[in-house]
């Protein structure tokens, strides 16, 4: 008698359940259980999801598995809006089924692995166009190495592209056709040369094209009207006084001097009449030198980043921090430092320093999948510290603008916001911390980081504490990156970090902003910066940014992480000097 053969029940899928059910038009697929469930179906998503024809936005994000979209995206999504795939392990190339989608507007395809773009439906030509009405791109962090020719011509109505974390050696020539992209950012790449049809891109506001291998900038670029904001920083350019603007002047004075004719421009000036000028100003500076008269201009060549190292063998009192194994299968992976100098107090400097914190979640975190950053004020933390795991029931915090609370009632106290978000916006997107609860599933304890008085000072990848939290009046802090996949994602992070904080500092230096007069913490300036150091910086240049050794140990003492070692901050670009 034969056998009776039984059909294996299909994986579950309650979110497509719940969408399907309720007809919403926003799908959310994330968290540990993806795994197994798209591992299931072959390395895709299941075509039930293609079935949705309502369906306005779909995100799947942080998913080893997912290593294409799977068939049936464009037939059966005529009213998607929004696509965001990021984190996943899309690639090698992407799947030509991927379009057209006549209202799709934005494509996150950013953390993956492509290293190609097919011509295909998907961006390649077509006609009509394969994208109509997409505005916004996203490929960062990919291992793309050309773009296609085609996609002026599959999205018109394109605004935003990124492309940065490639590696790209060219911007294809039809790029610059496009007539509404106003932000294009393609920094950390292999672009040898930015071509002067740049010119042909009226609405361009943003263009960011640090850390490539440049040699010049094209003077049509001081023909775009619009462009407010440049980035050209770790470009190794022929004309070195344009090199050193690039890394300390704003950006209208950058695209003036490309406007008048500086060697950047690309036209104009022969290679002789370039080198008699360049001997005139020679003979100009040193006549203003001796009457007293240059020193602005040494202020120019000696303004450059400063950070400055402090091991721990000159620093007895260097934080310390005990890692507890039990962390070990929770989010094993720590880093940590103590940056000295900060200038929050003027104007909007504290704002700045947030907002770039929130930046770098979104961008090299991949928001916060990858790892998580968090800073204290350093005055207001005990050490030695011990970063460990608790239950849920046992780990108290104050998280930042909240009351004491513990872990499992925090994180159910953000379910409960989360859902009320959705049914008032009638999405399932949610914002703030809400977007990260589905990092802590699954998870038996949690990760948590506490000092000496045994006080919780960061949840991650959730919040940090409350009792730390950073003033206009700090000036010292300690910064910590946690991750659960790679002890080096938390170092190339870190070193971000602190670049950005020199930046930042740099900037409000030379920008002199007043003092917020709403803050009522101003009792004086915490640090070395006041009115008068700020004077000081104006002659001697600015001053270095004291990056402060970590110690990271097991419970026993022996040495797991020394930041910054003598292969960390290995920066190379012409405007930053570290001292050692």
């Amino acid at each position: 008698m034969a056998a009776a053969v039984v059909a294996e029940a299909p994986e579950p899928w309650p979110e497509v359940d719940l969408v399907e059910r309720e007809q919403r038009r926003e799908l959310l697929l994330t968290g540990p259980a993806l795994e197994e469930r798209v591992r299931a179906a072959g390395g895709r998503l299941p075509p039930r999801v293609f079935s949705l024809p309502l369906l306005h936005s779909l995100e799947v994000c942080g998913c080893a598995s997912l290593r294409e979209p799977g068939p049936g995206l464009a037939r059966g999504l005529p009213r998607l809006r929004s696509l965001v795939l990021r984190g996943n392990a899309l690639g090698p190339a992407l799947s030509p089924e991927l379009g057209p989608l006549p209202a799709l507007r934005v494509l996150d395809l950013s953390g993956n692995a492509l290293e190609e773009l097919p011509p295909g439906r998907g961006l390649g030509p077509a006609e009509p166009p394969a994208l109509p009405q997409l505005q916004s791109l996203n490929l960062s962090a990919n291992r793309l190495r050309a773009l296609p020719t085609e996609l002026a011509r599959c999205a018109p109505r394109l605004q935003t592209l990124n492309v940065a974390r490639n590696r790209l050696r060219a911007l294809p020539a039809e790029l610059f056709a496009l007539q509404l992209l106003s932000e294009l950012a393609a920094a950390d790449n292999e672009l040898q040369e930015l071509s002067p049809a740049v010119a042909g891109l009226p609405a361009l506001k943003t263009l960011d094209l640090a850390n490539n291998q440049l040699s010049e900038i094209p003077g049509e670029l001081a023909d775009c009207p619009k462009l407010k904001e440049i980035n050209f920083k770790g470009n190794k350019l022929k004309d070195k006084r344009l090199e050193k603007m690039v890394n300390g002047c704003q950006p209208k004075s950058i695209l003036e001097y490309l406007r008048v004719g500086g060697r950047g421009k690309g036209r104009g000036k022969t290679d002789g009449s370039e080198k008699e000028e360049s001997r005139k100003k020679k003979r100009e500076r040193k006549q203003k030198k001796e009457s007293g008269e240059g020193e602005e201009e040494e202020v120019e060549e000696v303004n450059k980043l400063l950070i400055r190292i402090l091991h721990v063998s000159e620093n007895p009192t260097s934080m310390t921090v005990k890692v507890n194994p039990v962390v070990k299968d929770v989010r094993p992976y720590i880093v940590c430092a103590v940056v000295k100098g900060m200038n929050l107090k003027p104007g909007n400097a504290l704002k700045r320093f947030l907002s770039m914190q929130t930046k770098l979640h979104e961008d090299i975190c991949e928001k916060r999948t990858a790892a998580t950053i968090a800073t204290h004020d350093l005055k207001l933390i005990k050490g030695p510290l011990v970063y460990g795991a608790q239950s849920p029931q046992e780990l108290k915090i104050v998280p930042l603008g909240r009351k004491e609370i513990k872990a499992k009632d925090l994180v159910r106290q953000l379910q409960l916001e989360a859902e009320e978000q959705r049914k008032q916006k009638k999405r399932q997107n949610v914002s703030g911390l809400h977007r990260y609860l589905h990092l802590l599933d699954g998870k038996e304890n949690y990760p948590c980081l506490v000092d000496a008085d045994n006080v919780v000072i960061s949840f991650p990848p959730i919040t940090n504490s409350e009792k730390t939290k950073i003033k206009t009046t700090t000036s010292d802090l300690f910064l910590e990156v946690t991750s659960a996949t790679s002890l080096q994602i938390c170092k190339d992070i870190m070193d971000t970090l602190i670049l950005k904080m020199a930046e930042l500092n740099k900037f409000t230096l030379e920008n002199k902003e007043e003092q917020s007069l709403s803050d009522t913490e101003a009792d004086g300036v915490s640090g070395p910066f006041n009115l008068q150091s700020n004077q000081n910086a104006e002659k001697d240049g600015s001053p270095p940014l004291i990056v402060e050794q970590v110690r990271v140990v097991d419970m026993e003492g022996s040495l797991k992480v020394l930041y910054p070692s003598k292969t960390d901050l290995d920066i190379t670009a012409s405007h930053i000097t570290i001292i050692r």
